[in-house]
C-alpha cells in the first residue's frame, strides 16, 4: 500500500507512531482476502502514481480522486468515498466562498486535486504547495497564508487542530469526487478482489463506521 501519512482520516500517524487510518483498514481488509501481510509505504502524494507505474508498490490507497487524467496512467476500483473540496480560512476572513480566492495566497497539498482547482482556476491565485495538508495549516494558522482549499475530512481535521480556523460552508468545487484505489494497468485479478472487497465493506456500513472512528481518533490526537 503506497500512501501519503498526512491526510486524517484516511492515513495519519496513529499514538504509536504508525500509520493508521480508514485506507489503512481497507487496504488490510483487501490484504486478508489475498492472504498476504499488508505492507504501508509512506511517499509524497505526488509520487504515488509513478510508484505504482514501476512496481514499487501494488495499491494506491490514499484518499486519491478517481480523475479521467490519472485513469489514463493507472486504473481505479470502483469509488468508496464522495468528497468535495473545502476552504479553510483565519475566522474572521473577508473570504466567504470560492469567488473570495482571486488574488489570495493559497496553500494546496501538492499534486492533489485541490492543488489542480485552485492552479487552473482560481485567477490571480498566489498557489503555495506543501506535502502534507498539515503543513499547509500550520502555515495558515501563522498567518503565512490567506487560505488552504484540501478534501472536506482533512480540512475538518485542520481546523480542528488549529486554533482560529474555520471550514467554509460553501465548497471550492461546484461537483464533488470519488476516492478510488489505484492499481498498476494490467492487473485485472487484483482489480477484481479489490472491488469484491470495497462492495462488501460499502454495503456493510464498514468504511462509514471507519470514516467516524478514525475522524474520532485524529481529533483526540490534535486535542492532546
Amino acid at each position: 500500500m503506497l500512501t501519503n501519512a498526512g491526510f486524517a482520516p484516511y492515513e495519519f500517524l496513529g499514538p504509536d507512531n504508525n500509520i493508521v487510518g480508514v485506507d489503512v483498514e481497507i487496504a488490510g481488509a483487501i490484504a486478508a482476502e489475498l492472504g498476504v501481510e499488508l505492507e504501508v509505504v509512506d511517499m509524497d502524494f505526488d509520487a504515488i502514481i509513478f510508484a505504482l507505474q514501476s512496481g514499487k508498490g501494488d495499491l494506491g490507497v490514499a484518499g486519491m480522486t478517481n480523475t479521467p487524467e490519472r485513469a489514463q496512467t493507472v486504473d481505479f476500483s470502483i469509488n468508496y468515498v464522495d468528497t468535495n473540496q473545502m476552504i479553510i480560512v483565519p475566522e474572521g476572513s473577508d473570504i466567504t466562498g470560492p469567488e473570495g480566492l482571486a488574488g489570495k495566497t493559497i496553500g494546496v497539498q501538492m499534486g492533489t486535486t485541490g492543488d489542480l482547482f485552485v492552479t487552473d482556476n482560481i485567477e490571480g491565485a498566489n498557489v503555495q504547495r506543501y506535502k502534507t495538508g498539515p503543513d499547509a495549516g500550520a502555515e495558515l494558522a501563522a498567518g503565512k497564508l490567506d487560505a488552504v482549499v484540501i478534501d472536506a475530512g482533512p480540512a475538518a481535521q485542520i481546523a480542528g487542530a488549529n486554533a482560529g480556523l474555520m471550514v467554509l460552508e460553501t465548497p471550492a468545487t461546484p461537483e464533488p469526487e470519488q476516492y478510488a484505489i489505484a492499481i498498476a494497468k494490467g492487473e485485472e485479478d487484483l482489480k477484481a478482489v479489490v472491488d469484491s472487497v470495497l462492495e462488501k465493506l460499502i454495503a456493510d456500513g464498514q468504511v462509514q463506521a471507519w470514516i467516524d472512528e478514525y475522524n474520532e481518533i485524529s481529533s483526540q490526537e490534535s486535542a492532546a
